[in-house]
């Protein structure tokens, strides 16, 4: 929990500093690529988690892989090593986008379906989510197999479930119960 609020905070000052040189998108742009690189690489993960690898070499592998980012990415790691924080550089990626997203007024609705999201299916789930919550969303499409059709939406706090899974285990506890 303690680790989750610092990332907030470090987001939070380099929200505010790529805010004030005018370069929050391109600074998003690095983060969503460090998230989600800190997502796919279990080795990145590992050797950023490890004791035993030293931060100058932690450091320079880092500034290896995201060479080409913006110079506030390279500060932000300095400061991580710094502060003996480095593992939390993942969350700090996380918070940021999403606190991106809330400066900008958007939002990421993640569609989890059992096929990909034609465009056309897109633009209505788009149309949708704009009319639930009046602001502009991002649709990420998650491809779940076990859903076996429909579709569950996530907005922020809401979800709503229409998959054929989430219809069949309610028809089970109904049947079960009486």
């Amino acid at each position: 929990m303690a680790g989750a609020r610092a990332a907030i905070r470090y987001a939070k000052a380099v929200l505010s500093l790529a805010s004030d040189q005018k370069a929050a998108e391109v600074v998003n742009n690095d983060m969503k690529l460090i998230a989600t690189t800190m997502a796919k690489s279990k080795d990145l993960s590992d050797m950023l988690q490890s004791p035993v690898v030293k931060s100058s070499d932690k450091k320079a592998v880092l500034l290896e892989v995201f060479k080409g980012s913006n110079v506030m990415i390279a500060n932000l790691i300095d400061t991580l090593i710094t502060n003996k924080r480095l593992v939390l550089l993942s969350d700090v990626a996380s918070s940021y986008n999403r606190l991106y997203d809330e400066l900008k007024g958007t939002q990421v609705a993640k569609v989890t379906t059992a096929v990909p999201l034609t465009d056309d299916l897109r633009v209505k789930v788009l149309a949708k989510v704009k009319e639930l919550t009046g602001k502009d969303v991002e649709v990420e499409n998650i491809i779940d197999e076990d859903i076996l059709g429909g579709f569950v939406l996530r907005v922020g706090d809401i979800q709503y479930n229409a998959s054929i899974a989430n219809k069949l285990n309610t028809l089970k506890r109904e049947f079960t119960l009486n």
